[in-house]
């Protein structure tokens, strides 16, 4: 069974963690199992009685301590709590305390290599921009810390001018790391930057692009709010009846090469025609001997990526035969080997979207196959 993927996210008190939690919600398909983990300080836990009449499947608390620090020793009981008792497709841990979980991260990661149960999917860290005064401490410790943080999501934005809203940029940039951040539109983000892709997201195919079309209505912002990320969609479609595999080279080097400061996420339904190994060397054997094609989950956030093998069945791309910038090959068959999403900075996609379509990035292994490559955000 594929490990359970896992999100930190993690903020100061007040800062709108369980607002974001609460507004992805709505985004997720209804079947879609998401279980909590919430570390509260003090013995009234109002938060998680908000979030258990909100569609998510099961919470457990760790209260009076900081899950970072003196409670990390409870946390792999209370993740197979939630583990047996829920079934869940996804764990969020939400903690208040620390702006930068190293410990818990770090925690989940050696759970994760002594059970199989777990993988770490992504840490977010919530800013409120409106109350915010800055890290107090900017020392090597806190940036070997900030490593460990993934993403940074400014919120309460709106209620700030614009001279506060930069000297907050400028209090994060203080630390001098590269780290993703983007604005939130009043505690909403895309879960197409919150969470990476899995099975149980990956049987909905619309799910593999972030649930994002050019033909379907999208979330409506304010007239002023310019979204904060850009997102192409890629497909790799092989000809004739022989099944085909992606070239596993040029996929690594690729996600490689990719900066974590321009390309946020990357998630995939591949085909290939060997097992594939995740960013860490690990290998997921499930698909049996090499020798057959088969399918594989690809879930990259911010430098680091997992293949966790699917049955998840690739439906052919919608624009096929009606793409305006691809010359499509009269064939008697086409199949999609590779449907993927890919969360960009502002300002990056067109960049991106030349260099995919130049070639040498995603191609098929062997000769033949074409790529459509559009922008969707």
């Amino acid at each position: 069974m594929a490990p359970i993927p896992i999100t930190i996210v993690t903020g100061f008190l007040g800062s709108g963690k369980t607002t974001l939690i609460l507004n992805l919600i709505p985004q997720l398909p209804q079947t879609y199992k998401i279980a909590l983990l919430k570390n509260e300080f003090g013995d009234v836990a109002i938060d998680s009685q908000l979030a258990s009449s909100a569609a998510i499947s099961g919470v457990q608390e760790l209260l009076n301590g900081c899950i970072c620090c003196n409670l990390v020793g409870q946390l792999g009981d209370a993740l197979d709590t939630l583990r047996n008792d829920v079934k869940p497709d996804r764990i969020i841990i939400e903690t208040s305390g620390s702006a930068f979980p190293a410990t818990l991260a770090m925690e989940v990661n050696r759970l994760g290599r002594e059970t199989g149960c777990y993988v770490l999917d992504g840490v977010v860290v919530v800013i409120d921009v409106e109350n915010w005064k800055g890290y107090e401490d900017t020392s090597y410790t806190a940036k070997m810390q900030q490593k460990y943080t993934d993403l940074i999501i400014f919120n309460k934005w709106e209620l700030v001018d614009e001279r506060k809203y930069d000297d907050c940029l400028d209090r994060v940039g203080d630390l001098e790391l590269q780290i993703a951040n983007v604005k939130s539109d009043k505690g909403r983000v895309d879960q197409s930057l919150l969470l990476g892709l899995d099975s149980a997201l990956a049987k909905d195919g619309d799910s593999v692009h972030g649930g994002y079309s050019k033909d379907r209505p999208q979330h409506d912002h304010s007239d002023d709010h310019q979204t904060e990320v850009e997102v192409l969609s890629v497909n790799l479609v092989s000809e004739g009846d022989t099944p085909k595999s992606v070239n596993v080279d040029s996929l690594e080097t690729f996600l490689l090469s990719a900066p974590k400061d321009q390309v946020y996420r990357i998630k995939a339904i591949v085909s290939a025609s060997h097992p594939l190994a995740s960013s860490n060397g690990d290998v997921d054997e499930s698909a049996g001997p090499s020798g057959g094609i088969a399918k594989y989950i690809l879930n990259w956030a911010f430098g680091r990526w997992t293949f966790t093998h699917t049955k998840a069945i690739l439906p052919p791309p919608t624009n096929v035969a009606s793409s305006p910038t691809t010359e499509i090959p009269q064939s008697p068959k086409h199949e999609t080997i590779l449907r993927m999403t890919i969360v960009l900075a502002r300002d990056e996609a067109t960049k991106w979207k030349g260099r995919i379509e130049k070639g040498g990035m995603i191609e098929q292994e062997g000769e033949g196959g074409f790529l459509i490559v559009d922008r969707v955000v």
